[in-house]
């Protein structure tokens, strides 16, 4: 029974777009995670993930038109994501981190600031820290709720700035998963990514996380300890910028948490 606690605040791409026109949340974060947990037709997991390829609704994808205009009919995107679960049969639920318009913003180490989601890894510099504008947002009660009734608490993988932290800024956020007295686990991610992680090491992850949110926030991490041996695989990464993320066992080990390392990555 998942629940899936979901970033709302992209401002790029098609979401961006229905932010801007019709001042939405952005829904795109929120259709994957409802695509993912679908039980429904593949059809209509298909029809979500649709991208229209000209006209006036070019580079729209079908799920996210679909949400914005049930956040027209219901009034405002919780109950909205809630009516698009029962359309996709979702096993668990999705849930928006906040109902609150908010600009994730970054703090570069040479003090410059970026705001927009979208603009952060453009600036390809060391990122300080990111915040929210306005900084003190209320988090849906749902989702204080199921962190306090939670077995089991992942998080990650994803963009560590601009997916994972932002989440645990919401007020209230942070704090409930500290207090959960159940296994807390960082699933990190297997290749750096640009703009973002270059140059980061697992307990590097752990310390941005930390940094962001406070101590004691998370009790294991899972990381990768699989070289990929695909030289094409190895390519497209390169080509990208993105290395594989060293594990560094024993200095994470060092940090106070229980590391499980693991071959994480598919060659397929």
């Amino acid at each position: 029974n998942i629940t899936a606690v979901v970033t709302v605040f992209d401002d790029g791409g098609s979401s961006g777009r229905l932010r801007r026109d019709l001042g939405v949340l952005p829904p795109g974060d929120i259709r994957d995670c409802l695509v993912a947990l679908a039980e429904s037709e593949p059809l209509m997991t298909q029809l979500f993930e649709y991208r229209f390829q000209s006209g006036a609704f070019d580079g729209h994808a079908f799920g996210n038109l679909f949400i914005a205009s049930l956040v027209g009919v219901t009034g405002d995107l919780e109950q909205a994501v809630k009516e698009a679960s029962k359309v996709l049969n979702i096993r668990g639920r999705v849930l928006p981190g906040t109902l609150q318009d908010v600009v994730l913003c970054a703090e570069y180490e040479d003090g410059t600031v970026v705001e927009g989601e979208s603009q952060i890894p453009l600036a390809r510099r060391r990122i300080r820290r990111v915040f929210l504008k306005p900084e003190d947002v209320p988090a849906l009660p749902d989702v204080l709720e199921a962190i306090a009734e939670a077995d089991l608490i992942l998080i990650g993988p994803g963009s560590l700035f601009t997916s994972v932290i932002p989440t645990l800024l919401v007020r209230g956020v942070a704090d409930a998963v500290r207090a959960a007295a159940v296994p807390r686990i960082y699933v990190c991610n297997v290749m750096t990514q640009p703009g973002e992680t270059d140059g980061f090491t697992a307990p590097d992850h752990v310390r941005a996380l930390t940094a962001a949110a406070g101590p004691g926030l998370v009790t294991y991490a899972l990381v990768n300890t699989q070289t990929p041996t695909s030289a094409p695989l190895r390519r497209r990464y390169e080509v990208e910028g993105s290395v594989p993320v060293a594990a560094d066992r024993t200095r994470l080990e060092s940090l106070g948490l229980h590391v499980v390392g693991e071959a994480l990555i598919s060659e397929e």
